[in-house]
């Protein structure tokens, strides 16, 4: 929650100084949730949390800009800038219309510009890509994956050693790919054992983001860290993200 106070008040400062008068309405499309085809259309694989029904994919507009978070708990929300900075930030339906909304803010004040997420050929696209991402940036490390992203796992399992955490117990204790989930309570064991840690966004959403700072170096994936990315200049990797 800490962490997140801190974003709320750069969040704050950024309104401020930008001649946002905090009057301005923000819409969020979610308790009819995007459908998984709006949010990823048609991927080649059939098992990504989206399609599973596991998470749905939040939509803020502000502006006619557009920003996205991951959540396991959707609802609708309409209000004005003022209000969104004034929610509580004590559950994952109010962190994501939180995180939403700064990503559609950034994006409408062209801080950022992707925030949307990549859909059907672009999520295996960005998969393959990662791998050369990982090995120009970082050799040849043991990676520590928080997040079942299956696409980036099967890709990364072929070239590095990698271990994998999940909060879905639909998923621990199964493979992917030949590939182990284990719970998330591993989360600091297996931060070190690793050179590298690559972390889902939706970690600020869940509010376990700060678990996975500090020890090792880390990579953000996905379009969720998108505006808080930026502004605590965390490395992010988004190929495809729109």
């Amino acid at each position: 929650m800490q962490f997140l106070e801190s974003i709320r008040e750069k969040f704050r400062r950024m309104i401020e100084t930008r001649n946002l008068s905090g009057d301005e309405e923000v819409k969020i499309v979610s308790a009819r949730p995007l459908t998984p085809e709006e949010a990823i259309g048609r991927p080649e694989r059939q098992d990504f949390p989206l399609l599973k029904g596991k998470e749905t994919m939040i939509q803020a507009t502000f502006l006619g800009s557009c920003g996205q978070a991951y959540t396991d708990m959707p609802g609708n929300y309409q209000g004005t800038l003022k209000e969104v900075l004034a929610i509580p930030l004590c559950t994952n339906y109010e962190r994501a219309v939180f995180i939403a909304t700064l990503n559609a803010v950034m994006r409408h004040l062209k801080l950022i510009d992707r925030t949307i997420h990549c859909r059907d050929r672009e999520p295996g696209l960005c998969a393959a890509r990662l791998v050369d991402y990982v090995r120009e940036r970082f050799g040849s490390p043991r990676i520590a994956f928080i997040g079942l992203q299956p696409a980036m796992v099967a890709a990364l399992a072929a070239h590095f050693p990698i271990r994998v955490t999940d909060l879905d117990p639909d998923n621990v204790g199964r493979r992917k790919d030949g590939v182990l989930i284990e719970d998330a309570s591993r989360t600091p064991e297996i931060i070190a054992w690793s050179d590298l840690v690559l972390a889902t966004g939706t970690t600020a959403v869940n509010d376990t983001l700060s678990g996975v700072m500090g020890v090792k170096p880390v990579v953000f994936y996905g379009v969720t860290i998108s505006g808080i990315a930026r502004l605590e200049g965390y490395e992010q990797y988004c190929a495809f993200g729109h």
